[in-house]
């Protein structure tokens, strides 16, 4: 029959036990393997076909295992346990989290996150990769931090898709409806009492969307579905799936991310005090909180003002093809009624968001973001730089080294990777209660000899078995449905062997991380491979875009040549990663691979992920690992610099790391000293966790986050209302002014000198400024300088000049004595910049003037 409604019948729990049902609902039980253990003990085999999802698991338990289960005294104990530590997580004492003590004044705002997908669990397939992961671990630690947080995003009925391998080595992608009845969601109810439903109008129809509720932790996440009454076929389909369809599916998705997400936040009576967009398909929030304002009486510069205020943006994506952009045909058609009312005309509407191609013109969600937001920020140290770079032109009168765009580097959440032994391990050696000294880099340093280097290895060891039996009874499930003979599927029960050096190769198949690098030298490959002294294997896993026919070719080439004769067995190519996977291979793995081309990997997090897990990592110096390898902890591959030809970046590197494995790698795993253990290889192992722990935990980003930019802002917004907007009305005006002086500036300046001073000698320089509107109140006259370093001019200091008057053709004087204490070769230049309150504008405004 035709299916009408899904319901999922629980059985009657024994009130002993009854709030296993409310434990499901709550995704804390995520990170802690002692609540997943509730329900395992109930039944093993039943928690693993439920795909480790409690409330899947609780809808098909046999009611008479809840019954003996309520009657089992240990069992009863271990529930006990974990409902103690669940109500005093969930109910800490005012001061008890992190955030409390610090900030316990601002208990009571909230922080709304914005994200297209977050990677919470296995069982809740609506992330993609590394972007939703990072989103996932971000509410956990912010719930275990204790942030006032709530998360905004897609609560995708079909996910992202499920992968197959074809026996030719293609990719398939297939997606499976996910039942919201399966889902430990609730709707979400509002203030009124009602489960709330907002709309956003679409291209000649209205379009709505109901809010669920997922709580992870103590943060709530609101997650949007368009596949209710009374949308269209065609709009219940628009949240369906995780980065599919067209570019009118893609723009339609963000008006309801970001729009929509405003307005669900309206209706559920949550004003944030401040604003983070989790990369910039969320942008068009920006432009909703500014109708919003302009609704109440604010022009569009104001409003601007007004939202920029309180808002973060971090990008994510060095590569500009991951930066979404729609022409300007599609933006008349989804926004020709909605810019009359920020008060804007067409023009105005495409140039705010103006992104200026070969082929001309289109409206990119990054500049939106980057306008629309007052603080800006990259996911690693070269990251930040590349992304200075990368969005210059948004401030033309700025030097690269001043564009506004900082940087938080990326980091784990810790318990939601860590192995189970290895948690034990820490427990037993390093302190009971490790986990709350994560982020000390003390404690690491202080304490991490006293893990014995013959347990380490032993744990590792168990860790390493468990993948191989994993890898092995996947790899049987994918060629059974190959329909291979069983003499070729019995060969997996001996594939992979426990005491070669096993590297693992895990993410994304983007053609930028280069996932055949290894295979430049097949022959040199095949002699590392197959050397019986010193066997390696390789085991790759990861998805490629549906749509990506270059990355789904790689993913091809590794298949055939995992099954050619010369490497069967030795490479090795498993089907559908994802979280539960990679568990595994981060902590089951010798060693892990990531080979980007430099600088196109803007973080990383599975490296780090192994490094908690006692694994070295052998990468590309780029991401995190640029601020991570210290020569100790790991290995590098090819030089820290960029190419311009990607084919001899390739080689280079091709050639850097098999030089790295023969010489270094591979010789160290397999030098044994007593009880057959490798001493060097595991103070390299030791070495990862002491340094990547605490540097690359989500705790320390989270904490960077909450000092550097959501307290400030928060507290930039407490005064933002006052007096009808007086303070945005004042600084939208003086900007507005600003911009149309500018153009009549004029800067002259004497005192030019080409030669030579002795240290302690100096020179007097004069600068006169004449401008139409603006005087020295708005003004900033700097002299900046620093030394030459090949024929490049290094600003390094900044003086302010003093004003001294108004001379009688309307200019203002400038002077300064510049005496420099330092030795050796320098330039110098004055720049004027806009001031305001006597605080410079330069970065907020873009403008710059230099003599």
């Amino acid at each position: 029959m035709k299916v009408y409604g899904r319901l999922t019948i629980f059985p009657i729990m024994p009130a002993r036990i009854n709030r296993l049902y409310e434990l499901a609902y709550n995704l804390w039980w995520s990170w802690h393997p002692e609540a997943r253990a509730l329900y395992r003990m109930l039944d093993a085999d039943l928690w693993e076909q439920a795909g480790h999802n409690p409330v899947r698991f609780l809808s098909a338990v046999e009611p008479s295992r809840l019954e003996r289960a309520a009657e089992d005294e240990d069992y009863l104990q271990h529930y006990d346990h974990v409902l103690r530590d669940f109500d005093h997580y969930m109910h800490p004492r005012p001061d008890e989290t992190w955030f409390s003590s610090s900030y316990p004044e601002l208990v009571d705002k909230t922080i709304a996150y914005f994200s297209a997908e977050f990677g919470l669990h296995e069982s809740l397939p609506i992330y993609s990769g590394g972007l939703g992961i990072l989103a996932g671990d971000h509410c956990k630690e912010a719930s275990d931090l204790g942030l006032p947080l709530v998360g905004v995003g897609f609560l995708y009925p079909q996910g992202y898709f499920h992968q197959r391998i074809t026996r030719e080595g293609k990719q398939e992608a297939s997606y499976d409806k996910l039942h919201f009845s399966e889902v430990p969601a609730v709707p979400a109810i509002g203030p009124d009492g009602q489960e709330v439903m907002i709309s956003v109008d679409l291209p000649g129809r209205r379009t709505y969307a109901k809010i669920w509720k997922l709580m992870v932790g103590r943060v709530p996440l609101y997650l949007m579905d368009t596949d209710v009454a009374p949308n269209t076929p065609g709009d219940r389909e628009l949240s369906a799936r995780l980065y599919a369809g067209d570019r009118e599916m893609r723009i339609s998705q963000e008006v309801i991310l970001g729009i929509g997400g405003v307005r669900a936040l309206q209706a559920l009576g949550i004003t944030p005090s401040a604003w983070h967009l989790n990369e910039g398909h969320a942008a068009f929030l920006s432009l909703e909180r500014c109708r919003e304002l302009i609704a109440s009486g604010l022009n569009f510069s104001e409003a601007r003002e007004a939202v920029t205020v309180n808002a973060l943006f971090t990008t994510h994506t060095p590569v500009p093809a991951g930066n979404d952009t729609f022409n300007y045909d599609l933006v008349d058609k989804y926004f020709g009624n909605y810019w009359g009312q920020l008060g804007l005309d067409r023009d105005q509407f495409m140039e705010i968001a103006r992104e200026d191609h070969g082929w001309g013109p289109s409206y990119g969600m990054t500049v939106l973001a980057l306008k629309l937001t007052g603080k800006h920020n990259g996911v690693s140290k070269l990251h930040g730089d590349v992304s200075r770079k990368m969005w210059q032109f948004l401030w033309p009168g700025l030097d690269v080294e001043e564009v506004p765009i900082d940087f938080i580097t990326n980091g784990v959440h810790t318990f939601s990777w860590i192995a189970p032994e290895m948690n034990e391990l820490f427990s037993r050696y390093l302190d009971p209660q490790w986990g709350r000294y994560v982020d000390d880099p003390e404690f690491w340093t202080s304490r991490i000899q006293n893990i014995p280097d013959n347990e380490l290895w032993e744990v590792h060891l168990q860790r390493k078995r468990a993948l191989i039996a994993y890898a092995r009874q996947r790899l049987k499930q994918q060629h059974l449905r190959l329909g291979e003979e069983a003499a070729q599927i019995d060969e997996f029960d001996q594939m992979l062997d426990p005491n070669a050096l096993l590297i693992g190769f895990a993410r994304r198949f983007a053609t930028y991380k280069r996932a055949t690098l290894l295979f430049q030298d097949l022959e040199r490959l095949h002699r590392l491979l197959n050397n019986p002294q010193r066997p390696v294997q390789i085991i790759f896993a990861g998805k490629a875009h549906p749509a990506d026919e270059p990355g789904k070719a790689l993913i091809e080439q590794i298949y055939r040549i995992s099954r050619s004769d010369e490497f069967k067995g030795k490479v090795v190519l498993l089907e559908n990663y994802d979280m539960h996977m990679a568990r595994y291979l981060v902590s089951g793995t010798d060693l892990w691979l990531n080979n980007p081309i430099r600088p196109y990997e803007a973080s990383g997090t599975s490296g780090q992920k192994a490094a908690l897990n006692g694994q070295p990592n052998c990468s590309i110096l780029d991401g995190w690992w640029a601020e991570g390898y210290n020569g100790k902890n790991g290995w590098a591959i090819g030089e820290e610099r960029e190419y311009h030809d990607q084919n001899i970046q390739a080689e280079a590197d091709s050639l850097s790391l098999y030089q790295v494995l023969e010489d270094e790698i591979v010789p160290l795993f397999f030098e044994r000293g007593a009880g057959d253990i490798p001493y060097g290889w595991l103070s390299y192992m030791k070495e990862a966790i002491r340094t990547c722990t605490p540097a690359f935990s989500m705790r320390r980003m989270i904490k960077e986050y909450a000092t550097r930019y959501y307290v400030p802002l928060i507290e930039q917004n407490k005064h933002v209302m006052d007096d009808n907007y007086r303070q945005v009305r004042e600084q939208a005006a003086w900007k507005e002014r600003v911009q149309r002086a500018w153009h009549s500036l004029e800067l002259y300046v004497d005192g030019r000198r080409d030669g030579q001073l002795s240290l302690g000698e100096g020179i007097d320089i004069h600068a006169w400024v004449r401008i139409q509107e603006l005087g020295p109140d708005d003004l900033s006259i700097e002299l900046v300088y620093g030394p030459i370093s090949n024929e490049q001019a290094l600003p390094q200091h900044t003086l302010p000049m003093a004003y001294v008057k108004r001379e009688l053709d309307g200019s203002y004087r400038y002077d300064i004595h510049l005496a420099p204490e330092e030795t050796g070769s320098i330039a110098y230049n004055i720049r004027v910049t806009p001031k305001q309150g006597g605080q410079a504008k330069r970065s907020e405004m873009g403008l710059n003037r230099w003599a």
